[in-house]
């Protein structure tokens, strides 16, 4: 089979496609025939060494994945060979899925919703995670609250409008104005273009901040939050504020760290077969075709993905 891999850390142009040995899946592990991989910010601050998750090159990028079971491993029962799943497996650790096959844990993959394709379910499980932990998880949205999404349009952004409004939550957004048409089809009830408007000062108090963002947008959404508000950020290195800081200030504070999980995933897939979560897919590209994918991220809408 091939892959798509890198010997040292550095730009788009490093990543190359190679020869490797077809993995063998292990007890309770299943052999994926990838039939899509998604792209994300991660990969690509992996693979600039910005952010060492595993040990040095060469190794091959890659978490999102969507395809067909085509062998499993002893202990398995959950997948019978031919089934089409898809996940986020063994996150932060290698998994691989930048290549035409790969093994994983049966338990960190769910059945993929008929409602999405192979593309759409291959972009969904990282952000789709992301988006469902902070939310739900974490913040425990409730009908009647009211939500503010920052980056609402992006890979995480655009999901994210899509699960609060499935909790009943009244969602607010920033975005470009050119990015609004598109976020008011997924169900968000205001936006603000972030470089026109200040957003604190232009909407009413929120009950959750989901921070997609990060530096001076947490400190400067604390005026946004109700007393005892939640301000959920997923920007582990630069989140621009602390929980004592949050406290001072009458709120709290917490950061999601996405994190394989089936069940969260099948709720996913549940919202995908009633049409309450669909996946925008704003570039696909040849598997072999890596590195122009990673030349040209930075989309502010929806997501990118591979195709073996």
């Amino acid at each position: 089979m091939y892959a798509i891999t890198q010997d040292r850390f550095g730009g788009p142009e490093l990543l190359y496609r190679t020869e490797v040995e077809r993995p063998q899946p292990g007890s309770g592990e299943v052999l994926v025939r990838v039939r899509a991989a998604g792209v994300n910010p991660v990969d690509s601050a992996v693979r600039a060494g910005y952010f060492p998750l595993f040990p040095a090159p060469p190794f091959a990028l890659g978490w999102d994945v969507a395809g067909v079971v085509e062998a499993v491993g002893p202990g398995v029962t959950q997948f019978e060979v031919g089934a089409e799943v898809f996940g986020m497996p063994l996150f932060p650790k290698a998994a691989g899925a930048y290549a035409e096959y790969l093994v994983a844990p049966a338990a960190e993959l769910a059945l993929k919703p008929a409602a999405l394709s192979m593309s759409e379910a291959g972009a969904l499980p990282l952000a789709g995670l992301t988006a469902w932990q902070g939310l739900v998880g974490l913040a425990g949205i409730e009908a009647g609250q009211r939500v503010l999404i920052h980056a609402a349009a992006g890979g995480v952004g655009h999901l994210a409008v899509q699960v609060a409004k499935a909790r009943g939550a009244h969602v607010v957004g920033t975005a470009r104005a050119e990015n609004h048409a598109f976020l008011t089809g997924l169900g968000a009830d205001e936006l603000i273009d972030y470089t026109a408007t200040d957003f604190a000062a232009a909407i009413d108090p929120v009950d959750v901040v989901f921070d997609l963002v990060g530096g001076e947008y947490a400190p400067r959404s604390l005026g946004a939050l109700k007393p005892g508000g939640l301000l959920v950020t997923t920007v582990g290195h630069n989140p621009g504020l602390t929980s004592t800081e949050a406290e001072r200030h009458g709120v709290r504070f917490e950061t999601v760290f996405v994190h394989p999980s089936a069940a969260d995933l099948t709720d996913l897939a549940g919202l995908a077969e009633t049409g309450a979560l669909r996946v925008h897919i704003e570039r696909e590209f040849d598997l072999a075709d890596a590195a122009e994918a990673h030349a040209s991220t930075g989309s502010a809408k929806g997501k990118t993905v591979l195709i073996p």
